[in-house]
């Protein structure tokens, strides 16, 4: 059964304010204020490039992860857009989501979805 202060945020949204302002404000403080025990982002789609070409994202992943927030990509979105390795430079997890995803949402964890 999946822990139920565990939190995962699907970020899908590649908009520079819903990112800072939703996604990381939201996974930051969550850690930061004791909302979750834990919370982990996932990367996928458009916000792959973003995280790979924008530095004040960047910036804002590693405070993010200084206060616990684990980030991970899904590769096949990190592949076809050609970030792949921009990521993995910046220590982001980088896998197939595809099976974990559909066993999150069956599971019913707690799933945000941006």
């Amino acid at each position: 059964m999946e822990d139920k202060r565990k939190l995962h945020i699907l970020w899908t949204n590649g908009d520079i304010n819903t990112s800072l302002h939703m996604v990381m404000m939201y996974a930051t403080n969550a850690m930061l204020r004791g909302w979750w025990d834990e919370v982990k982002v996932i990367i996928w789609g458009a916000p792959a490039k973003l995280v790979a070409e924008n530095k004040e994202i960047q910036e804002r992943i590693e405070l993010a992860k200084r206060s616990g927030v684990e980030f991970s990509a899904c590769i096949a979105c990190a592949r076809e857009l050609g970030v792949l390795e921009d990521l993995e430079k910046l220590n982001i997890e980088v896998i197939s989501w595809g099976a974990p995803l559909t066993e999150l949402i069956q599971s019913k964890a707690s799933l945000i979805t941006v």
